[in-house]
């Protein structure tokens, strides 16, 4: 029987919200959001997509792990807490998983959340199954995004969650299209993003936004990655170069490429439906299906012609991913 339930999991640099959803005796699929963001703003779009929905459901117990502090009606974290590092935050991931007797796992990450489980996938290669990432990072902070972060970190401690706050989050997130002009009105999407950022205690997410500031370079320990990696970026994505840098650096027998066209960083919210089919295929690997698989989806803007041959090569279905450049056809 599937039911959702919140866990809180003691670990040794706090607390962590964890929301369970599914059966428990199915392989487990992690979720880690990106900065400023919780399930419910980083994976709804997704989720409440019915083919990948009847996808992942189909075949995981969804586990949504919530940065500190970023889970719905969280507290403000007490200042006087030691402020976690990348490295604390990817070992809270360990111990959630322990705590819950989970052995193997299948991640899926935006963002800063797909830099904390990639640096998870590394320093326990023999906990991951593989890597779903939607415009992760993997380089330390570039000049220009040392810069954002530190106004925003100003702006946080000054202001809270003011309105010149979320307009940065929603340029991080989303395409031009999404948030709006004088022209073209704000899309629901950035609206309901922009209510749930109110949510946020700004102290939290200034934590959060510190240890992402403070990253280390992990190119250099990509190469030792066996996991199989699916790559999501959007064209319109800041973080588009990083990404593309990621998978060039990864091997390329397990990595595939997925580029999303008029599209910011958050694929899952944004164009969900993108990522369907490319998930499809790369779950085949696994020996894991949607029910009613080769029934082509009317909702789905990709399909099989617009897939690039390499995905769906007899070497995709194994171990082997090749990169890939996917673009869709403009609306």
């Amino acid at each position: 029987m599937e039911k959702t339930m919140e866990h809180r999991v003691k670990t040794a640099s706090g607390v962590v919200s964890v929301i369970v959803y599914g059966d428990r005796e199915k392989p487990a699929l992690i979720t880690y959001p990106d900065l400023a963001l919780n399930h419910m703003s980083c994976f709804q779009g997704l989720f409440f997509c019915p083919e990948a929905a009847s996808l992942l459901l189909h075949n995981f117990c969804i586990y949504h792990i919530s940065p500190p502090g970023h889970e719905l009606g969280a507290a403000p974290i007490c200042p006087n807490d030691s402020a976690p590092s990348a490295d604390d935050l990817a070992d809270q991931i360990l111990e959630v998983l322990n705590f819950f007797g989970l052995g193997v796992v299948m991640c899926m990450g935006v963002t800063a959340g797909a830099y904390i489980l990639t640096l998870f996938a590394m320093k326990h290669r023999e906990r991951v199954l593989g890597l779903i990432l939607v415009s992760p990072l993997c380089k330390a902070p570039s000049w220009s995004e040392w810069f954002y972060n530190k106004v925003i970190l100003k702006l946080l401690y000054y202001y809270g969650m003011c309105g010149v706050v979320k307009e940065f989050l929603l340029q991080r997130y989303f395409s031009k299209e999404v948030r709006g002009n004088v022209e073209i009105p704000e899309s629901d999407i950035a609206q309901a993003c922009r209510r749930l950022l109110d949510e946020r205690q700004s102290v939290n997410v200034m934590r959060f936004l510190d240890a992402i500031d403070r990253r280390p370079d992990i190119s250099s320990g990509l190469k030792k990655l066996k996991c199989r990696t699916l790559i999501f970026i959007g064209d319109q994505s800041p973080f588009y170069s990083e990404a593309v840098h990621m998978a060039a650096t990864l091997d390329r027998g397990y990595c595939a490429l997925v580029e999303v066209q008029a599209c910011g960083s958050m694929v899952t919210e944004e164009q969900p439906h993108a990522m369907l089919i490319p998930m499809e295929y790369f779950l085949m690997g696994y020996g894991l299906y949607r029910p009613c698989l080769f029934t082509e989806s009317p909702r789905s803007p990709l399909s099989p012609s617009c897939i690039a041959p390499e995905l769906l090569s007899p070497e995709s279905m194994g171990l082997k991913l090749k990169p890939i450049k996917t673009r869709l056809s403009a609306a």
